[in-house]
């Protein structure tokens, strides 16, 4: 078993300094929820990886999604469009809405110009923080719990999930069924 390496004396006076000027930093956006993390539970190295993601949050900016792309991933309105070139334009937005991270859920009970126009009207134009950290995945989920809360039931709860859905709300379920339009997403 190879012995685990200890920082060096240096490393750990360069993460102190890190770690002052990050708290330095972040004086201003000080609120209650870092207190509620832990810090004799890290290491000084993985404090500051933490807290330098807490700045990265505060300083990211608020963007439309479409404008996370380069060049803006635009797509044109849905009347503009026969069945094939939606089929197309939606396929190259998911691709590229997957390279930076973001990902779609509950999105198989709509038909593809369903999908293209939430992707249109809601998805793109909504603003979001933009962290360009690898390992940050954003996800949207198509249907907007409860008030889909049928269309979750019939396509995507567990007959777990079902069960005890029926049994809090005492109420009878819609029929389980398979998804009509299943996608194999780009994840």
């Amino acid at each position: 078993m190879k012995p685990t390496a200890w920082p060096s004396r240096a490393d750990e006076v360069e993460h102190l300094i890190l770690n002052a000027q990050l708290r330095d930093e972040l004086e201003p956006f000080y609120d209650e929820s870092v207190d509620c993390v832990d810090f004799e539970q890290m290491t000084t190295e993985t404090e500051n990886e933490f807290l330098a993601s807490l700045l990265a949050w505060e300083y990211a900016p608020v963007l439309p999604l479409s404008q996370w792309f380069e060049p803006e991933l635009t797509l044109a309105h849905p009347d503009s469009l026969d069945d094939a070139e939606l089929h197309a334009a939606l396929w190259d937005a998911l691709i590229r809405m997957q390279e930076k991270q973001i990902l779609l859920e509950y999105s198989d009970h709509l038909n593809d110009r369903q999908l293209y126009c939430i992707l249109y009207r809601d998805i793109l134009a909504s603003r979001e923080k933009r962290l360009d950290h690898l390992g940050q995945e954003m996800r949207w989920r198509c249907i907007d719990l409860p008030d889909d809360r049928d269309v979750w039931l019939r396509y995507y709860a567990t007959e777990t999930e079902r069960q005890i859905w029926a049994d809090m709300h005492n109420e009878s379920l819609p029929p389980a069924e398979p998804c009509p339009y299943p996608r194999r997403l780009p994840r």
